[in-house]
């Protein structure tokens, strides 16, 4: 089991979204809903730069930006994230069962930590971060690396994603995919398995998926 974090486990990009909004107030401008929306499943640093160019900022500030940013969620998420409707219960009987279990997150360790906190690090085997890899989603490096961290088949592994970026990376190291749109909608042409929320999904549900 693979389970990317923001918008999937948790429902941290409301949160996301007042960070980044406070951010545009502070280079004068408002964040625009469509580039909300492209930003959505990167990581800060993306997100940064896309603001930045939206509000016609000149791209070296990214840096100092960044920066601000990161210390500015790290508070936010201090104030504790909740759950989306049905993970935790997914999540525990995912454990119970012994199933090799791995979050795999654009979001950096830095941050990832804070969140963890309250999601329980021992709930994972493993934990992959996005500065943890060369290539962040939507490339496939981070799930076939948490795969190979894990010792198991790619392609017999379930991936619960919410983004296009995290589909996309899903898909194309060879998971079984479950999309479960959280702030955007997804492709409805997209080869995945499509829900509406976690809530009531279990184990025997996802094996048959893998089956």
């Amino acid at each position: 089991m693979l389970f990317d974090m923001d918008g999937t486990l948790v429902d941290s990009e409301p949160v996301w979204d007042g960070g980044i909004e406070e951010l545009a107030q502070i280079l004068g401008g408002t964040l625009d809903p469509d580039v909300r929306a492209r930003m959505v499943g990167t990581n800060e640093d993306a997100s940064v730069l896309m603001l930045l160019e939206s509000l016609g900022r000149p791209l070296a500030e990214a840096p100092e930006r960044q920066r601000w940013l990161r210390r500015r969620m790290r508070e936010l998420f201090s104030q504790g994230v909740a759950w989306k409707p049905g993970a935790r219960e997914l999540l525990l009987e995912t454990r119970a069962a012994g199933i090799p279990t791995a979050l795999v997150t654009s979001t950096p360790r830095e941050l990832a930590d804070v969140i963890l906190g309250g999601l329980g690090p021992d709930n994972f085997d493993i934990t992959l971060c996005g500065d943890e890899v060369d290539q962040r989603k939507p490339h496939p490096e981070p799930y076939l690396a948490a795969a190979a961290k894990l010792g198991v088949d790619i392609t017999a592994s379930v991936a619960l994603e919410d983004s296009l970026a995290g589909v996309t990376s899903a898909l194309a190291a060879g998971a079984v995919t479950v999309a479960i749109p959280s702030e955007v909608p997804l492709p409805a042409d997209l080869d995945v398995h499509h829900l509406s929320s976690l809530d009531g999904i279990d184990l025997a549900y996802l094996r048959a998926l893998v089956s």
